[in-house]
């Protein structure tokens, strides 16, 4: 039976799996939004205050299930409006599909009313893009969308559809399973052994992972891998979550703005085994003892990108590590153990002093006292979101997260504003309370997506490290530009408060620690969108591993 092309595009949707959309209507997707009325029976679209906040829905959807994650666009402003996030989403490898609209196939090229070459904007940041110029060829290059979307090393991938595409007619015949992933890079056999002949022969490795063991699903296998090997694990920022943050072999994030006894243990360590991570410029690998590296990720691109590897492997990483590890001898290192812990007490103790230092002064609240309240309450299963800057940073420092999955950051393009799509996104895909960190600065890119979550009656805790400047950006113009406070001291009269109970949602002020842990208990026993507005210092800075090296 021959059907239109938008409900080709919703039933392709439906056959890929997909429950829940995220988007904004426009005049070149009514007919796309016709037909999910239409079958709203089964597949549910959300309606998000901006088409950005669209894309981040679509990216925590991902985020959070491991799933593709969808939004819908109409062409030019719209289509656009997408960009942030799709650019979001494939720097940290998130598979997103997007679709957008788009003038008629005779008008293309026009300059006619709404209309962008979406493509073109979109080819830098997309792991690939269609533009459907006929009907035939529409649900299969839905079906390659999700194909790519979710092979290999995850991505986004926008879908343009043309009006005309989406008003004409062809025979749609459904498969009967979504399509799967493209066949896995294995690691080559000798690689592997090459790998541990050095892991044998070393006296100080140091296992070092990023987002791609969470994407993986590598968790169990790096554990193993570090308890046979006596080593120290450390995380790049979206390496986050994979392990429990108590584990004893775990020293935290790595990094400018990471743990200080990670950072030491990476630059003394005389191998780094590098798992899923691509060594940005941001992971503050640097030390005078040239460690030998073997480095394995899906992606043969990020081999010998930004490090060269003493030994570069691609392939699968929990693959490669199920069939490494039995090629390893028991290890164990007391010296090298004893070192480890020599650096965990170092950095305990500059933090206590800073704790110390900080009690003396003006009662106000401290990001290290906010998250501990917060975490106090929450359950392990809650999903943690962040938007970018120095709260960020205390979150990912400070937070103790236990489970993969439940830890979303905007890390490699750093998006301020990401954090209230990606929440709607994230609670919505799971079920789950979700909490979003955020900034003063970063909140108010993207609060009129409380309109959303007040709508959905998501279960949202954000909580807000209210400084009143922004945070990150100050830092570094207090330490290298003689605090030249140019355009970061925002000196707004927004009432946060006003502004959530102006949107439907439940909000509080907490200036100290009790009036925090009485709104948050309140907070949590609410069922919707709960806004804590939290005083904050504006000379409170992120502590760096270096800084503390330093000290």
């Amino acid at each position: 039976m021959k059907i239109s092309g938008a409900k080709i595009v919703v039933e392709t949707l439906i056959e890929q799996g997909c429950d829940t959309v995220f988007g904004f209507p426009g005049g070149q997707v009514i007919d796309l939004f016709d037909e999910l009325y239409l079958s709203q029976d089964r597949i549910k679209h959300i309606l998000t205050a901006h088409e950005q906040g669209a894309a981040h829905a679509a990216d925590g959807f991902a985020r959070s299930t491991g799933k593709v994650g969808v939004c819908i666009a109409t062409s030019g402003p719209g289509a656009t409006n997408l960009v942030t996030g799709i650019a979001t989403a494939y720097l940290d490898s998130v598979p997103v599909v997007a679709i957008t609209g788009n003038v008629s196939c005779s008008l293309i090229g026009r300059d006619s009313f709404q209309e962008v070459d979406i493509l073109g904007v979109t080819m830098p940041v997309t792991k690939h893009n269609f533009i459907v110029k006929d009907i035939r060829e529409l649900a299969d290059t839905l079906r390659s969308a999700f194909k790519i979307a979710k092979s290999g090393r995850p991505g986004p991938v926008l879908v343009d559809i043309p009006k005309d595409v989406q008003t004409a007619e062809w025979d749609f015949e459904p498969r009967p399973d979504p399509v799967r992933p493209y066949p896995l890079t294995f690691a080559s056999e000798n690689k592997l052994r090459r790998a541990a002949e050095l892991i044998n022969n070393s006296q100080k490795p140091f296992i070092y992972f990023g987002g791609g063991v969470v994407t993986g699903k590598a968790s169990k296998e790096i554990l193993s891998l570090a308890d046979k090997l006596d080593a120290p694990l450390g995380c790049s920022l979206m390496g986050l979550s994979a392990v429990p943050y108590d584990n004893p072999r775990f020293l935290g994030m790595n990094g400018k703005h990471g743990h200080y006894a990670s950072f030491a243990a990476l630059t003394e360590a005389d191998l780094v085994i590098a798992l899923g991570v691509r060594f940005s410029d941001r992971s503050a690998f640097e030390g005078e003892n040239n460690p030998r590296i073997i480095h394995i990720d899906i992606d043969n691109a990020e081999l010998d990108k930004n490090i060269t590897a003493d030994l570069a492997i691609e392939g699968d990483i929990k693959d490669s590590l199920y069939r490494l590890i039995p090629m390893l001898g028991e290890q164990k290192h007391p010296e090298w153990s004893k070192r480890i812990e020599e650096l965990r007490g170092e950095e305990r103790s500059r933090y206590n002093q800073a704790d110390k230092e900080r009690n003396n002064a003006e009662a106000i609240l401290s990001p290290h006292d906010i998250i501990g309240v917060i975490s106090g309450i929450a359950s392990e299963d809650d999903i943690i979101v962040t938007d970018v800057g120095q709260h960020q940073m205390w979150t990912a420092q400070f937070y103790p997260l236990r489970k993969p999955r439940t830890f979303l950051t905007s890390g490699g393009l750093g998006t301020m504003g990401y954090g209230m799509g990606a929440a709607i996104g994230a609670s919505t895909a799971t079920g789950k309370r979700t909490i979003l960190f955020t900034g003063d600065g970063s909140f108010g890119m993207n609060l009129n997506e409380l309109a959303t979550s007040v709508t959905q009656k998501v279960p949202l805790v954000v909580v807000i490290m209210n400084n009143g400047v922004l945070g990150m950006v100050r830092q570094i113009q207090t330490s290298f530009y003689d605090k030249h406070y140019s355009a970061t001291t925002l000196g707004r009269q927004t009432d946060f408060v006003k502004v959530a109970e102006a949107f439907g949602a439940k909000g509080g002020r907490a200036t100290t620690t009790e009036e925090l842990q009485k709104l948050a208990k309140e907070a949590f026993a609410y069922k919707g969108t709960f806004v804590i507005d939290c005083a904050v210092d504006c000379d409170e800075t992120v502590q760096s591993p270096m800084q503390i090296s330093q000290d």
